[in-house]
């Protein structure tokens, strides 16, 4: 609590400073000049950022391109504190969003959502597959924090990221992008306008995105760890004949080859049992004696540093995710004061899903025993929605936005999880099995292969949802300083599955999910002085029900559901060459979905490698509290600074325990929660400087982001304890992160007829700091923890030509 009040303290003094500021704003102006007005769609209408009454942090394409993020895990930095962007498991072909401390842990299924909805261009993106794929010519990415349950309905409970894309312009010309840097990295990107003809004005993107692995497979022939191969493309038609009517069509297709990061061993022995020797281990597990543990192989070493080379050579092929979709957009303005919208849009995702990560970390070694666990998944999604909006206003007084939504998707899964290594008698080496299996225990082969795989788990599910939403803002004539806003939305979600196979053996486990839900909410503003703009918001959002695909049942669970309270602050001054934003909340968070995770990691165990989790609706109030604070300043004509902080304080009822067969722990007990990728403080800063060099300019940009540790579990056990039995979740968090980006530009370089170009020197992890972002202690009674590492320092160079 201490940090929590010492940033309520933070907030005092920030406002007082501004409030000095604005009182000194009839000064005369030194040599700086005015920030940019930045102009967001987060109400369904363009507005200004500064004017809108809700809290927005708002990436623009230059910001991405001065960091050099090419796609969204580029934000797991922490560019935004309040946004919180991790891999699942060590997998970067699925993604996990987290905005104000509401992270889903496990939300990689057919039946389950995420609690931060993310859009591109309005349309909403079912799955956490597919998410990092390659940005299409970005225009922005607008974080929108909090509940955002009216406007933008189910599944964004912790705010929405919407991602805007630069549409068609209708002026000839375009921009080539090419770059080479370390690891074998490589870009390349085509963006083509073509003249508009006839009211038609057409578009074309195209890019792809290389990097050799930072992490070797001493293996032959075999992909390393932490590499990508991304390719896209997309076509977009806009047709305005008139001033009245446009229409949008775009269709887009973007393949991503990937493998996860490398999962290596921190430690070994952590409980220091007494180690075996070789003859106790070899006279098998029967004869173990109990509180010992198996030797390590000679080959594996424990290594606290990020690791470069894998010590075992393995199978390692990448995850392909595939990504594509078409939409339509259509705008009628019937009136001066009144557009109608309709947002159709179809995509789908297939993933394929490769992942050795944990070759040497996850089991300890046995005699002759398999390991190198080959997490394998074939998922494939498609999804269609349909959006009518009418967008007006009632004079001077009235603004409002109302309209209808539906969703529909299809996701099924197959997984199987075979063992690629085998050890020899003693330890000292290993061979690879064979590709092809004829079963799970056949000797000598593991059936990676399709056509040759043993399925431990299969499920498919559909989803539903219909949609109502209204949302007004009136401005007394009287009092054009206060805007009352008041918003309402009626969901209806249907969802349905069946799990047919589980640890390996058909079943016909099914669920059903049918509820209605009323999100409303109210904002009152009040522009309190030219440029200071007051709020207080009360809104609600939620994360509806569903099954967990990984559990024994497919037993349904219940949505969660979120009430918001919020009061803040946006301040311009100095005339508007410096910008305040502050934000403080607090929400109360009922049935929070909490996920039970087991893995098998027993050397020999008939179910070694089988991986369990149940879902379970934690009884009582989960308690969030946290403030926001966005300072950017205009310097000089030359400089520009920003700073961003973020203190998020989240308090989580214990959940009852699934499991049943322990004897330590009975079944409904109630189980400490940790609360995942959710650091108490976070925060980002950046500078930056241009300066004319001749008929050239010179830029530099240098950013900052520091999150302190956090957990990547919400309740782990296993053997876990000294003597064997579970005795209490594993509390285990990473590291605290401190990463610095940079990048030198020469911009507006002359090339006469043909355009100008730039040319820039960047540098992601410019210090090469080393954390822990991801930690699991599932097989610490058995071998030790094993942990996923941020990535190392990447550089390179990167033209850009503008014709």
């Amino acid at each position: 609590m201490r940090n929590y009040f010492g940033g309520a303290a933070t907030a005092v003094l920030m406002m007082a400073m501004a409030q000095s500021a604005y009182a000194a704003d009839a000064a005369p102006a030194d040599d700086g000049t005015a920030l940019e007005q930045v102009v967001i769609t987060a109400t369904k209408r363009e507005t200004n950022l500064q004017n809108t009454p809700i809290a927005v942090s708002v990436l623009s394409a230059t910001a991405m391109a001065d960091r050099h993020a090419e796609s969204l895990i580029s934000l797991m930095d922490g560019a935004i504190p309040s946004l919180r962007v991790a891999t699942f498991e060590a997998r970067q072909s699925a993604l996990t969003v987290g905005i104000r401390g509401i992270v889903p842990f496990d939300a990689n299924q057919t039946a389950r959502d995420q609690g931060v909805g993310v859009y591109i261009d309005g349309v909403y993106l079912g799955r956490q597959q597919g998410l990092n794929v390659a940005l299409l010519d970005l225009e922005r990415v607008e974080v929108l924090r909090g509940p955002q349950g009216t406007l933008f309905g189910r599944n964004t409970e912790g705010g929405a990221v919407s991602i805007v894309s630069k549409g068609p312009s209708g002026v000839a010309g375009g921009r080539i992008v090419a770059g080479v840097g370390n690891y074998g990295s490589y870009t390349g990107e085509l963006h083509q306008d073509f003249q508009e003809f006839n009211g038609l004005s057409i578009k074309v993107d195209g890019l792809l995105q290389h990097q050799d692995p930072t992490v070797k497979n001493p293996m032959a022939g075999q992909a390393g760890w932490n590499q990508y191969d991304r390719k896209g493309g997309r076509i977009q038609a806009l047709y305005r004949p008139n001033d009245k009517f446009s229409a949008l069509i775009a269709v887009d297709y973007s393949k991503d080859e990937n493998t996860p990061f490398f999962s290596q061993l921190i430690n070994y022995n952590p409980y220091g049992k007494r180690v075996r020797t070789l003859a106790e281990v070899q006279a098998g597990p029967a004869s173990a004696p109990a509180g010992t543990i198996n030797p390590l192989a000679s080959l594996v070493k424990v290594r606290t540093d990020r690791q470069k080379v894998s010590d075992i050579g393995t199978v390692q092929q990448p995850s392909v995710d595939e990504t594509g979709g078409a939409m339509m957009t259509l705008k009628y303005n019937v009136a001066p004061n009144l557009q109608l919208r309709s947002i159709t849009a179809a995509r789908a995702v297939g993933t394929n899903q490769w992942d050795n990560s944990g070759i040497e970390a996850r089991n300890v070694f046995a005699p002759n025993a398999t390991f190198g666990r080959y997490s394998l998944s074939d998922l494939y999604q498609r999804q269609y929605s349909q959006e009518f909006q009418a967008v007006g206003d009632l004079g001077d007084t009235f603004q409002y936005v109302a309209g209808l939504y539906y969703f529909k998707e299809h996701a099924k899964e197959s997984a199987a999880t075979p063992f690629t290594n085998q050890w020899n008698a003693d330890g000292t080496a290993y061979t690879i099995r064979s590709s092809a299996g004829t079963s799970k225990a056949a000797a000598g082969t593991a059936g990676w292969e399709r056509g040759t795989r043993f399925i431990t788990r299969a499920s498919e599910a559909a989803a539903e949802s219909y949609a109502i939403y209204g949302q007004g803002t009136y401005t007394p004539a009287a009092m054009d300083r206060l805007h009352l806003t008041v918003g309402g939305r009626y969901t209806k979600d249907k969802r349905d599955g069946t799990l047919y196979i589980v640890n390996g053996k058909a079943q016909n486990f099914t669920f059903t999910y049918d509820k209605g839900r009323f999100d409303p909410l109210v904002n009152i503003a009040y522009d309190a002085a030219e440029g200071v703009n007051l709020y207080a918001k009360f809104s609600t959002g939620y994360r509806a029900g569903g099954a967990n695909d990984r559990s024994q049942t497919f037993q349904a669970f219940d949505a969660e559901k979120v009430k918001a309270y919020e009061v803040g602050a946006k301040m311009d001054f100095l005339q508007n060459r410096v910008r305040l934003n502050l934000a403080a909340y607090a929400m109360d968070r009922t049935g929070t979905q909490i996920d039970f995770d087991n893995v098998d990691t027993t050397p020999g165990s008939p179910t070694q490698g089988a991986h369990t989790e149940e879902t379970r609706n934690a009884p009582g109030t989960s308690k969030i509290r946290g403030f926001e604070a966005d300072l950017t300043a205009q310097v000089t004509d030359q400089i520009v600074v920003g700073v961003s902080y973020a203190y998020t304080d989240v308090k989580v009822p214990a959940a009852p325990f699934p499991f049943a067969g322990n004897s330590v722990v009975p079944v409904g007990t109630p189980f400490p929660v940790n609360v995942v990728y959710t650091p108490p403080n976070a925060a980002s800063a950046y500078i930056d400087f241009k300066q004319p060099v001749g008929s050239m300019t010179f830029k530099a940009h240098l950013d900052a982001n520091y999150a302190d540790a956090q957990y990547s579990f919400q309740t782990e056990f296993a053997d876990v304890s000294p003597t064997g039995s579970l005795t209490q979740n594993v509390a285990v968090k990473g590291d605290s992160s401190f990463i610095v980006n940079g990048n030198l530009t020469l911009a507006d370089i002359a090339m006469g007829d043909a355009g100008s170009a730039s040319l820039s020197l960047w540098s992601r992890n410019l210090l090469n700091e080393s954390h822990i972002y991801r930690i699991s202690a599932a097989n610490r009674g058995t071998i030790g923890d094993y942990a996923n590492f941020n990535p190392p320092r990447t550089y390179g160079i990167e033209l850009r030509v503008k014709y």
